[in-house]
């Protein structure tokens, strides 16, 4: 069974390669990757973000920007390995929003 990411052969699209600023949401994703995958923590390596990003459904595999996939994958492995839970991470984002909601 070919997986959404095994484009090998396919037309893929007209791929947009002009520079445009990162936001900070995209500069927190890559951070928050480079720290949990330092030296020191090894909670998440290359391949299983490759992996986990590969393990999205389809439909959001190919809808989803480039951090967003990131994002996502980070948050599956996070909760595959015990770090956090779904419930941890859904009540903490519901937090910063209302913060930001206030400010």
């Amino acid at each position: 069974m070919q997986r959404p990411h095994d484009m090998g052969g396919m037309d893929a699209g007209k791929m947009e390669i002009a520079e445009h600023p990162v936001e900070l949401w995209q500069k927190t994703t890559n951070a928050m990757r480079q720290v949990l995958g330092d030296e020191r923590r090894r909670l998440i390596r290359a391949d299983e973000l490759r992996r986990a990003i590969e393990d999205l459904p389809q439909d959001q595999y190919e809808a989803l920007p480039y951090f967003d996939k990131w994002i996502r994958a980070v948050r599956a492995i996070l909760v595959e390995k015990g770090v956090l839970t779904h419930e941890e991470i859904d009540a903490r984002i519901e937090e910063l929003r209302a913060q930001r909601a206030e400010a």
